[in-house]
């Protein structure tokens, strides 16, 4: 696997524009999912895709701004918004800021403007408590989490992972061909993670159940990594393995 790039919708009804910032962000090695003009558009779009972060305007041509249109998708999505507008007066700037956006840049901006934005973005995504993040959910994104690698925030989603390891005050988290350091207790990620998929079968380990290759008396194997299964857990892993 990987590492997927974060994924980006812009909602820009300037075409010339909209195609500047595409390119700017392709070259920092984002993902542009798409390039929609109206507000209606925005919601459609993110209903189907769900985009990691939107870029938004705020004078949109439609029936509703751009202000409205990150209201919505933030009470039903959570959507992070970055507001990226010429209309910086008071008034715009205080509807803009009661929808919670994650930066407000105006127009005209620099490129390191916008890459410093996303990168705070990308960093509180990883680390709120706030919606659309519930109590304690401050790691995982709907179907993903963020962590710090090589210098930069990456996703991994959470169907990829094959098992987490206890740190101390860190956990590790393995995939088919990567590993990742990530800030939290194997409780605190436990409380977090859907429970369909991941069990805990052992005080230093959750693992997948998609993942598992092999269970024994007191071991189980994924990815050719032996481990610990203690008796409750296994208890546990065999009547959910039957749910499957």
């Amino acid at each position: 696997m990987k590492n997927d790039p974060v994924k980006i919708l812009i909602v820009e009804d300037e075409m010339v524009i909209a195609a500047n910032i595409s390119l700017q962000l392709s070259e920092l090695g984002y993902e542009v999912m798409g390039i929609v003009p109206r507000g209606e558009d925005a919601l459609r779009h993110v209903a189907d895709n769900r985009p990691d972060i939107v870029l938004m305007d705020i004078n949109l041509k439609g029936k509703i701004d751009g202000i409205e249109t990150a209201r919505q998708l933030r009470s039903t999505y959570g959507t992070a918004i970055i507001y990226l507008t010429a209309n910086a007066d008071d008034d715009h700037f205080n509807r803009a800021k009661s929808t919670r956006p994650s930066a407000f840049i105006s127009k005209p901006y620099k490129k390191r403007d916008l890459q410093r934005a996303l990168e705070l973005t990308i960093e509180n995504m990883a680390h709120t408590d706030e919606p659309p993040f519930e109590a304690g959910k401050e790691l995982v994104l709907e179907d993903r989490v963020f962590v710090r690698h090589n210098d930069k925030m990456v996703k991994v989603l959470l169907q990829d992972i094959s098992y987490l390891e206890a740190d101390r005050n860190y956990c590790r988290i393995f995939t088919q061909d990567q590993t990742y350091l990530l800030v939290g207790t194997l409780k605190k990620i436990e409380a977090v993670l859907p429970t369909k998929y991941f069990v805990r079968v052992h005080r230093s380990y959750i693992i997948n159940l998609t993942h598992i290759d092999e269970v024994a008396t007191s071991h189980l194997v994924i990815v050719n990594k032996l481990i610990p299964l203690n008796k409750a857990a296994k208890e546990e892993l065999l009547m959910r393995l039957q749910m499957l």
